[in-house]
Formats: structure tokens, C-alpha cells, sequence
């Protein structure tokens, strides 16, 4: 009601716009259809015997690893690689593997990544204290 918040990711100290700012939503959902259809793809061919509802299941833990496996070693998963996002700490840092786990974890879960903040971060980045920023 006319109080003026700043930009989006001005409370975390990230620059308006450029390398380094908070990614667009447009940006990190198109990241998550690369990523789930990479992981659809995968648990089709090499788990899922050919059923596709089997393939949804597994879908989901194949996306855990290959979460846990990118993020935790260099900050992006393919499809947020493929479009020029990075998950990093508050601080700008790279996460530790914990984090990283709870952030997969919350993430797969589904309901934590569609509750945001004002800087448009979900539930998930937020309790495991990480941005997803444009590089």
C-alpha cells in the first residue's frame, strides 16, 4: 500500500539487474522443464522398463541426484547452466553439501518451492540460505 520495497534481491545486497543479480522466475522455470525433462528422459531409458508412470517415479530421484551431484559441485544444474543461473549462499559463496542436500530435498518435495518471498525466492532457497542469481 505505497511502501516502496526497492528491487528484488536489494535486501541480499545483489545488484539490480546484470551478472550477479536474483534470476527471473521466466529464467528458473524454464531451468526446471530442462532439468525434468533430462531426468524424464533418463529414467525412461535406463530404469523404468518402458512403463512412463514408472518413469514419473523414478524421475524424482534421479532429479535429487543429479541436484545433489551439480549444485553441490559447480552451482547449477544443466538446465539452470543452459540458461545462465547459478545457485550460490547468501554471502555469494558456493553452498556446503548440507545445505545443498536440504535445498534438493525441499525441492522435491514440490510445496516449499512455491511459497516465495517478496525477492521472489522460494521457501526451499530460503531455509537452506541460497540465491539463485544470473551469471
Amino acid at each position: 500500500m505505497g511502501v516502496d520495497f526497492g528491487y528484488r534481491g536489494e535486501r541480499l545486497g545483489l545488484p539490480k539487474d546484470g551478472p550477479g543479480s536474483l534470476a527471473s522466475l521466466g529464467r528458473r522455470v524454464g531451468a526446471l522443464c530442462v532439468d525434468w525433462a533430462l531426468c524424464m528422459l533418463i529414467a525412461y531409458a535406463f530404469l523404468a522398463d518402458g512403463s512412463a508412470q514408472r518413469a514419473g517415479n523414478w524421475a524424482l530421484l534421479v532429479f535429487l541426484v543429479l541436484s545433489l551431484l551439480t549444485v553441490g559441485t559447480v552451482g547449477s544444474t544443466p538446465g539452470k547452466r543452459l540458461l545462465g543461473l547459478r545457485v550460490v549462499g547468501e554471502g555469494g559463496g558456493r553452498l556446503s553439501l548440507p545445505r545443498v542436500a536440504l535445498r534438493s530435498v525441499l525441492l522435491v518435495l514440490v510445496i516449499p518451492a512455491v511459497i516465495w518471498d517478496r525477492d521472489s525466492r522460494g521457501l526451499h532457497d530460503k531455509l537452506a540460505r541460497a540465491v539463485q542469481v544470473r551469471i
